[in-house]
């Protein structure tokens, strides 16, 4: 028997009611068992860990700091909820910083329910409703496991996820249309993002509105004559720009619908929470602001926005083939050197951060001309490998 309490343990005490880290205690103290033995399970329990890494990317760890983490259906901490319910045992909270030196587990969130199904439900249901800002996570893979018929159906096993397309090195299996598997896809579709993006532009109007050292009465954007829309523009969940439009009307802005967002008329904003009616349904989304990023809650999906500048500064270029740390680490082996042709995904090296090791292997065909040294410690955006891609063929040569 491991006497070790593991991370599973809230699962055993919210279906027997048992404290297993004061029975622990106690039994360390001398103190015996009830000689009645353990109490009847009640009900079923269903655990999830969260951590902060990205599936969709070979599981790469994100670090960064915690700007909110707030799960609303939670009933208990650390300990088990007075009837069925959701217990979150966290190690983070808000201005938590997750660095690379540990595990990159946030929190394990545990549903207690009736039967299994009812546990499924409430532990799909608090994830997805779940805040959490300012560190990418496996909230939506976790979600959409849930989710799936065939865990649902209880008939999971070890080949599941590589099955789904997800194995060891990310979404090796992608689909024909090069999107990642369904499972590493976010909550959040495109139409969900684009709404988003426009309720993050309304709330922003709002914001800007109040803070107007004069005439913050008039409605946000107002003008006394006809005018172009108002545009902001954002990087979105995928890496694609996203452009949100509002004209100025005598009540207030406007919303002009872009693609499929259908017929949206504005029902209410505020700097932190926008109503918007979205072809006859009533859509509420939460705002928050982080350091260089918006963050729009909404039962579509969460969805993280970069706002872009209007004017944007010159980044500096690399070379095509350039190799960059994606975050912090240790170099910890290397397997090709200065010089050295390789072949488009060979692994180059493997960096260390967060008790895993990641590949770094060769995004095209070509010759080494840098490589970092075994040992060296990186931060994000350190220059890994430079792979110079092969030229065109000689015409000569192949003739």
């Amino acid at each position: 028997m491991n006497t070790r309490l593991q991370v599973e343990h809230p699962v055993t005490e919210c279906v027997t009611g048992l404290d297993l880290v004061e029975w622990q205690l106690r039994i360390a103290e001398g103190e015996a068992l009830p000689p009645e033995g353990p109490p009847a399970p009640r009900g079923h329990a269903v655990q999830a860990r969260l951590y902060a890494e990205d599936p969709a990317a070979g599981w790469r760890p994100h670090s960064g700091t915690v700007a909110r983490f707030d799960v609303p259906a939670a009933r208990a901490r650390f300990t088990v909820p007075d009837g069925f319910g959701v217990r979150v045992d966290s190690g983070v909270e808000e201005g938590t910083r997750v660095g690379v030196e540990f595990d990159p587990m946030l929190a394990k969130v545990i549903a207690w329910g009736r039967n299994r199904d009812d546990a499924l439900r409430r532990l799909s249901a608090a994830l997805a409703g779940a805040r959490l800002h300012g560190v990418g996570a496996n909230r939506d893979l976790l979600v959409r496991v849930l989710r799936h018929p065939v865990f649902t159906a209880g008939d999971m096993h070890i080949r599941f996820l590589a099955e789904q397309g997800l194995d060891d090195h990310g979404t090796g299996g992608r689909t024909a249309q090069g999107r990642p598997p369904e499972l590493a896809l976010p909550l959040a579709d495109a139409r969900a993002v684009r709404l988003s993006a426009l309720a993050a532009a309304l709330a922003e109007a709002e914001r800007n509105r109040e803070r107007a050292p004069v005439l913050g009465g008039l409605p946000a954007g107002w003008r006394n004559l006809p005018s172009a829309p108002h545009t902001r523009r954002y990087r979105g969940p995928s890496g694609e720009e996203v452009e949100a439009a509002y004209a100025s009307g005598r009540g207030g802005p406007v919303p002009v619908p872009a693609g499929d967002t259908g017929r949206v008329v504005l029902r209410g904003a505020a700097p932190d929470r926008v109503e918007l009616l979205v072809d006859g349904v009533l859509r509420a989304f939460e705002v928050a602001r982080g350091a260089g990023a918006v963050y729009v809650d909404s039962v579509l999906g969460p969805v993280a926005l970069e706002p872009l500048d209007r004017f944007p500064e010159r980044e500096a270029a690399h070379t095509p083939g350039t190799l960059l740390a994606p975050m912090p680490g240790t170099v910890t082996r290397v397997a090709a050197c200065a010089g050295e042709r390789v072949e488009e995904g060979r692994p180059l090296l493997w960096l260390e951060a967060m008790k895993m090791e990641h590949e770094i292997s060769a995004p095209v065909s070509g010759t080494v001309s840098e490589v970092a040294a075994e040992g060296a410690r990186t931060d994000t955006g350190t220059v890994l490998a430079v792979v110079e891609p092969d030229g065109p063929p000689d015409p000569q040569e192949r003739a």
